[in-house]
């Protein structure tokens, strides 16, 4: 385990990383307690090439060495109506012994970053009820706007 003072480092994956998409997996599907969707049916090595290719998609990690400690994947939105672009929080975790290190905000930070350097207007993630964690970090980090979520099915 780490010392106290050292933090992970925090890089965003690209095509040469496809080894740590499996264990960024990892971590997402024992911190939201859903080995199913992160565990089973991963993607093939062509497809994780296809995804760590894409600038507008943004997957960073923390890790201690090869160690994947906190993980975070956003997407870049290009908006219609203006030359601009928004930046989602689609997933962040970071590992339970790892937690109250600041690791979160630095991985929120990094993608914000991101999004300065790709003329993003907006940074923005939900958090599910209950989630008081999370709720609280965002809350230091943002304006809150309370909003209804959907999941459409397109079948």
């Amino acid at each position: 385990m780490q010392q106290p003072d050292q933090q992970p480092i925090i890089r965003r994956l690209r095509a040469g990383d496809a080894d740590l998409f499996g264990p960024l997996l990892d971590l997402f599907g024992q911190v939201f307690d859903d080995i199913e969707t992160y565990g089973n049916a991963r993607p093939g090595p062509a497809y994780r090439m296809q995804v760590l290719s894409r600038d507008e998609v943004v997957m960073l990690v923390a890790a201690e060495g090869r160690t994947v400690v906190g993980g975070l994947v956003a997407y870049e939105l290009l908006k219609f109506e203006r030359e601009r672009s928004e930046f989602y929080i689609y997933d962040l975790a970071v590992a339970p012994e790892y937690r109250r290190r600041g690791i979160a905000t630095q991985l929120i930070e990094a993608v914000k970053a991101i999004a300065r350097e790709r003329g993003g207007w907006i940074v923005f993630v939900q958090a599910d009820q209950g989630d008081d964690p999370a709720i609280a970090l965002y809350t230091k980090l943002g304006h809150r706007e309370d909003v209804l979520h959907f999941d459409i099915s397109p079948r």
